[in-house]
């Protein structure tokens, strides 16, 4: 029974992916729950029909308190089969429908739109730039990941199971003590104009506050994940009392907006004791003046009763209810702000695959500013021929680093173009591209997985024995079959931690070395990919990457001069332009930047006094 309900939405059905998704709440819901509008109409009806099953119940209260009077034996003889009926309609017919109304609430809608929406979500936030994640936290987009399917669920869930509820039982009452008196109808109608108006201050009222506090939880994660993230810094600066200080003002935050948001829960209590205490007095006493005059049965009274006291233990819950439903609204209207952004850098609609054939890289008057008008790249025209080695040097800032990312197409160029045998990069599909460039950065960041999962990243239907050669090309074989987790999972097994931490500098760049390996990719670009080794293990492995270099056209970026003084041709780069070109040999002699360089490296490192990063990490 339960498969059965929970099967009725596939949440993974495949649908339409828009790059543009909507940007206001109610088309957001719209869209983002399709799957569901048919469960919507069967919650509602049912909702309406189980509201419909207690006014029944609570007219039956008065009738049987009427027909009590005719005394035990006349009662049975005139109503035994009306009584007996009443029975099996509470014994059957009551729960059944209560059971539906549950199954379709708990198994059918709850967790299945919470993973249509978080999967959805996902999807979408994953097909973003690299640029676009660089501009925020990445514990903040996570936390409204996961917040905003939940608030999303919540507030559907508030509307079939209490508003929709509440508003069948509200306008069943009326109808209800209309039938039995149409003067007990006035009191209830004006608690209800009443009730509406305190519902529409608080809901204004909770809206903002319940935004603003959703928005301090938001900023307090990304705060506390920054500073976990970070914590090797924070220890190492000796920074632990700031850091503090820092996750305090972001709790303070969090409790002061929590505190205005509570206070209005209060406000809303007490008013709702007052009218409630008003719609008893009122209801109760106006049936009794009835009953008086002879207007009204003994059963109408304990009908109208029961109904008054139904109403006000119902009444909170419908105020929670409502004030719920909104506060979940404001997160889900938080969480928009990250997931209804539109995906800018996309595929054309008719976009191929890269049809790679030879390698050749050209870059016709390529600029790109990110966006400031300064920094990056300066109409660059540049071509690199099949299996030709490019090395790449300049200063921090010259913009060695925006060059790969934009032939990686982390982000769309400002001006010219880029072409890989001939095909504008804009033109093909970013899988097919990055599919036939492997890369190993300077903070070569892992997952955190095994080691084999890392390695096999670059390959994933490769063999065990192909994995491991891999492994020894880039001397990580022996080091990794010394590693345990704190789980005592062992060798290739053994997790690595976030990004990589448990490992060294140098392990991490060989675990990342050998996934490019496994790869092997027609290009391949190295930036700073020897940065993190000691000079041993980076000796021992220069055969290595001269050999993966093999057949392959070739940009490494390097301080280290030593490490591409043997390639085929070096670029110098400067304030977003290339300035001197040729070997190793011709740019030492022509005396300029390059010469100067390497005559001012210590230990094969360049030694720069303007280090000022060009958002090479995408500023």
């Amino acid at each position: 029974m339960f498969r059965f309900f929970e099967n009725l939405v596939d949440p993974y059905q495949s649908y339409t992916e828009a790059d543009e998704p909507p940007r206001k709440l109610w088309p957001f819901l719209w869209t983002y729950t399709a799957p569901f509008r048919g469960i919507f109409v069967i919650a509602a009806v049912l909702s309406v029909i189980v509201a419909g099953v207690e006014l029944v119940l609570i007219w039956a209260m008065g009738w049987v308190v009427d027909i009590l009077a005719k005394g035990p034996a006349a009662v049975w003889e005139e109503h035994g089969v009306a009584l007996i009926a009443l029975a099996v309609f509470i014994l059957i017919l009551r729960p059944l429908f209560q059971a539906l109304d549950v199954l379709i609430l708990n198994n059918a809608m709850m967790p299945q739109l919470a993973t249509v929406v978080r999967w959805r979500a996902h999807r979408h936030v994953m097909r973003q730039s690299v640029g676009w994640f660089e501009n925020d936290f990445a514990g903040r987009i996570a936390n409204r990941i996961m917040q905003t399917p939940s608030a999303a669920n919540e507030a559907m869930f508030q509307i079939f199971d209490a508003l929709t509820y509440a508003l069948a039982y509200v306008l069943g009452s009326l109808v209800l003590l209309g039938v039995a008196d149409p003067w007990l109808m006035v009191p209830l109608a004006l608690w209800l104009g009443l009730y509406a108006a305190l519902m529409t201050w608080v809901v204004r009222k909770i809206r903002v506050a319940s935004r603003n506090s959703s928005n301090a939880r938001s900023q307090l994660t990304g705060r506390i994940v920054d500073s976990y993230t970070n914590i090797h810094s924070i220890k190492m600066f000796a920074h632990h009392g700031r850091e503090l200080e820092y996750g305090r003002e972001a709790i303070e935050h969090a409790r002061s907006t929590f505190q205005k948001e509570m206070r209005l829960y209060t406000i809303m209590d007490v008013a709702l004791a007052v009218l409630n205490g008003l719609l008893i007095v009122a209801v109760t006493g106006l049936a009794l003046w009835s009953w008086g005059l002879g207007l009204a049965t003994v059963g109408t009274v304990a009908a109208a009763t029961a109904l008054t006291l139904r109403i006000n233990a119902m009444t909170g819950w419908i105020m929670w209810a409502l004030t719920n439903f909104f506060q979940q609204l404001g997160i889900v209207q938080e969480g928009m702000e990250t997931i209804a952004q539109p995906v800018t850098l996309t595929d054309r609609a008719d976009a191929g695959p890269l049809k790679l054939r030879e390698g050749a890289i050209d870059l016709e008057g390529v600029t790109h500013h990110y966006g400031r008008g300064q920094g990056g790249l300066d109409s660059i025209d540049l071509k690199i021929a099949p299996g030709e080695k490019v090395g790449l040097v300049g200063r921090s800032g010259a913009g060695k680093s925006t060059l790969v990312k934009l032939l990686m197409r982390f982000y769309d160029i400002e001006g010219g173009r880029i072409l890989v045998d001939g095909q504008d990069i804009s033109q093909v599909t970013q899988e097919s591209l990055r599919a036939r460039i492997g890369m190993v950065q300077q903070d070569s960041a892992l997952l955190h997985r095994s080691v084999r999962d890392n390695i096999l990243y670059g390959r994933p239907d490769a063999s065990e024995a192909d994995m491991i050669a891999a492994a020894r090309q880039a001397q990580a074989h022996d080091f990794i079959l010394d590693l345990e987790d704190s789980n005592g999972r062992c060798g290739y097994e053994a997790h690595v931690g976030e990004r990589g931490v448990k490992l060294s500098g140098g392990q991490r760049q060989r675990i990342a070395l050998a996934r490019v390996i496994l790869k092997d990719a027609p290009i391949l670009i190295l930036d700073e990919a020897t940065s993190a080794l000691d000079s041993e293990v980076e000796a021992a492995i220069q055969d290595t990457l001269y050999g993966m270099m093999e057949g392959k056209t070739v940009i490494a970026i390097a301080h280290r001069l030593s490490t591409i003084a043997h390639m085929d041709r070096i670029l110098v780069m400067d304030a977003g332009r290339i300035v001197e070109q040729g070997n190793h040999a011709g740019l030492l002699e022509r005396g300029g930047l390059y010469a100067g360089f390497w005559s001012r490296q210590s230990g094969g490192f360049l030694s720069f006094d303007d280090a000022s990063d060009d958002n090479e990490a995408a500023e």
